[in-house]
């Protein structure tokens, strides 16, 4: 995959080396922007967004972990570039993905660049998906994507899902959560639970329900008091959950 990249360096000279090196040995990777100090570090995190940062440690007025620090829920990865071997524990308390020492090793840097590669694939692998939890201990649970990640949610906190054109809106006790996939691809996903498609904008976790009301389709009641609408098409396959 192609990375976006910024470096954060104070050395002019030292700026120069790592563009260079990027450009002609690292493969698909995109330089935006380039800061000297931390304030310019910032704009330029903040305008492109990358995947990648390499920073250097030391800078004027601070260092490259007050940078980080005001970057709290940050979502790239950061390789460290410096002269100084001293700051490792602390890079990787703020969980740095890789840490160069200057000289660079050409070789290490490409290693460097390749790990964060990996690193993004897998996250890029798992966004926009909807995935059961298959682990040891995670059975009942699924992930939702987040732009920042993904939430796993127990498939026992739901109470029911709706319908809102091509995204899906996820509600729980006490808040919604909306979803960038249809409703038909979470009755797909939560087939091996106890859900029915009540409606075509309802699928409703049946174990919630707490009474029915007759009607042409008629309604269920759920035990959060939330009253939702059955069509007559899907009456019969709700009524089947409780004979």
């Amino acid at each position: 995959m192609e990375l976006k990249a910024v470096i954060v360096e104070d050395e002019a000279n030292s700026r120069e080396i790592l563009r260079n090196y990027l450009a002609k040995y690292c493969e698909n990777i995109t330089l935006l922007g380039e800061g000297a100090t931390i304030e310019e570090g910032l704009k330029e995190i903040k305008k492109h967004q990358p995947d990648l940062v390499l920073l250097d440690v030391e800078m004027p007025f601070g260092n490259a972990f007050d940078l980080l620090d005001k970057i709290p829920g940050r979502t790239f990865e950061t390789i460290f570039v410096t002269a100084y071997n001293q700051y490792a524990m602390d890079a990787l308390n703020h969980h740095a993905a890789y840490y160069l020492m200057k000289p660079i090793n050409i070789d290490e840097l490409i290693k460097a660049v390749d790990y964060v590669r990996a690193i993004k694939e897998k996250e890029n692998a798992l966004e926009g998906q909807v995935l059961q939890a298959r682990h040891m201990g995670a059975e009942g649970k699924i992930t939702l994507p987040q732009q920042d990640g993904f939430q796993v949610l127990d498939v026992s906190d739901i109470y029911f899902c709706k319908a809102d054109d091509n995204y899906t809106e996820i509600y729980l006790e006490k808040k919604k959560i909306v979803v960038s996939k249809t409703l038909k691809y979470f009755e797909e996903v939560l087939q091996p639970y106890s859900f029915a498609r009540i409606h075509k904008s309802y699928l409703v976790n049946v174990t919630e329900v707490v009474k029915y009301k007759k009607g042409k389709g008629g309604s269920v009641v759920l035990s959060n008091g939330k009253e939702l609408s059955v069509s007559a098409s899907k009456k019969a396959d709700l009524l089947s959950y409780f004979q």
